[in-house]
């Protein structure tokens, strides 16, 4: 198995089987994996306001308090998700 020390060494696929058999024959370094995870900085952070009906945002705290979360990022979580899905469709 080759490993790949430079993101530029990966091609271009014409689609996800020639994906798949690369990465059967490829891995990425560990040092190249341990530098690309983002480290989130509060300052690429935005608040924003959005009005919820009442009842909505009870039933909402509900379910994050069932789930130990906190609410807010519970709902972040849920966008994220939500708009993976929209991406994935276009």
């Amino acid at each position: 198995m080759k490993t790949l020390t430079h993101w530029n060494q990966i091609p271009e696929f014409e689609d996800e089987e020639q994906e798949a058999i690369f990465w059967l024959e490829n891995e990425l370094d560990g040092r190249l994996m341990a530098g690309s995870i983002h480290q989130p900085d509060s300052r690429e952070s935005t608040t924003i306001t959005l009005r919820f009906d009442p009842r909505m945002l009870s039933r909402i705290k509900r379910i994050a308090r069932s789930r130990f979360l906190n609410y807010q990022s519970m709902m972040k979580q849920w966008l994220a998700e939500r708009l993976e899905e929209e991406v994935r469709k276009q």
